[in-house]
């Protein structure tokens, strides 16, 4: 398969006819010194009239501060809407982020399973995070296209381009009257294409820093047929091995599943990595919807700020475990995957 990626796609994409068209940025970042990070996403869905903003942060006491919302848009001419924005500075280089308005402070994130309750029970205070993302790796990922360089059709539901870097990370967290400054590491990634969250039956995806010379991202995507495909990266001395097959294996905490402990090996084409995460804290996000035939869909998608642990390493090193998964009979599905 042929993929194109050109600095024209560190920008905005045209709008297409697909009625949940999305093109989104995410940032990830964690300072171990502070012990505060989180990450920003906006995606543009012009053509049902909203953005979808998340703002996350892992507060080094514990709490978490984080906001959703769905911000009036009716283009696709920037990432620019509800507080929150993002600038290209230099294409696959240099990147800057910011988000200004109230946020929700959670003493117990996984309150969050219940948004309407935990966003009315739960104070709110002012929030400023304004990052600058310096990338230390090459580029990864971008669009299938066919011989003739046009977009090759997609039917996974879920993102048709899609392109990841590991980043260097400096700016400020400010949350009410408290401010950390920002020294640390993450990742990002820019997505377009139809979306919708309920495509994949489930997923786990892990992205990790150890510093400016390695980290990894573990993608395992598994759909409703129970095909898996198996991707990401390793960084390592400035360089990406692509990761041909990966084995996922988690400890599962609490009535409502959420995974604590994660034990994973990652194999490239120069070795086999093994990998350990223990979650920091975790915050539950969901998102609902309705299909054309009335079918109705509840996607979980649980955040995990993780410390890893890798046997190429010898020290930690920090990122984020997303795990996604359909709801299904008030389970889980992954959960036995």
């Amino acid at each position: 398969m042929k993929i194109r990626l050109d600095t024209q796609d560190e920008y905005m994409h045209p709008l297409e006819e697909a009625s949940n068209f999305n093109e989104s940025m995410y940032f990830n970042c964690y300072d171990p010194k502070e012990r505060i990070g989180g990450f920003l996403r906006l995606g543009n869905r012009a053509n049902e009239g909203h953005a979808e903003l998340t703002t996350c942060l892992y507060l080094p006491d514990g709490r978490v501060a984080f906001v959703y919302k769905r911000p009036e848009i009716d283009n696709n001419d920037a990432f620019d809407a509800g507080g929150t924005k993002f600038n290209v500075i230099t294409p696959f280089e240099k990147h800057e982020t910011t988000y200004t308005g109230k946020i929700c402070l959670l003493d117990n994130p996984l309150e969050m399973a219940d948004p309407r309750k935990a966003f009315t029970e739960n104070p709110w205070d002012t929030c400023e995070v304004s990052w600058t993302h310096v990338g230390v790796s090459p580029m990864y990922g971008g669009e299938p296209v066919n011989d003739d360089d046009t977009p090759m059709d997609s039917d996974s539901g879920f993102a048709r381009g899609h392109y990841e870097q590991h980043m260097q990370v400096s700016g400020h967290i400010r949350v009410g009257d408290e401010e950390w400054i920002v020294n640390g590491f993450g990742l990002r990634d820019h997505s377009w294409g139809p979306r919708f969250w309920s495509a994949p039956y489930y997923y786990r995806w892990l992205t990790a820093n150890f510093g400016d010379d390695f980290g990894f991202v573990v993608s395992v995507i598994t759909g409703r047929d129970g095909r898996k495909h198996m991707g990401g990266m390793v960084l390592r001395d400035g360089e990406y091995e692509h990761i041909e097959h990966a084995e996922i294996r988690t400890t599962w905490k609490g009535d409502d599943l959420y995974h604590e402990q994660i034990d994973a090996t990652a194999r490239t084409s120069k070795g086999e990595y093994a990998i350990q995460g223990s979650v920091l804290n975790l915050i539950p996000l969901r998102n609902r919807r309705t299909s054309p035939d009335g079918e109705a869909f509840m996607t979980r998608i649980s955040e995990g700020m993780t410390e890893w642990h890798c046997d190429a390493v010898d020290h930690p090193g920090y990122g984020l475990s997303e795990y996604l998964d359909q709801i299904v009979d008030g389970k889980p599905v992954g959960v036995d995957g």
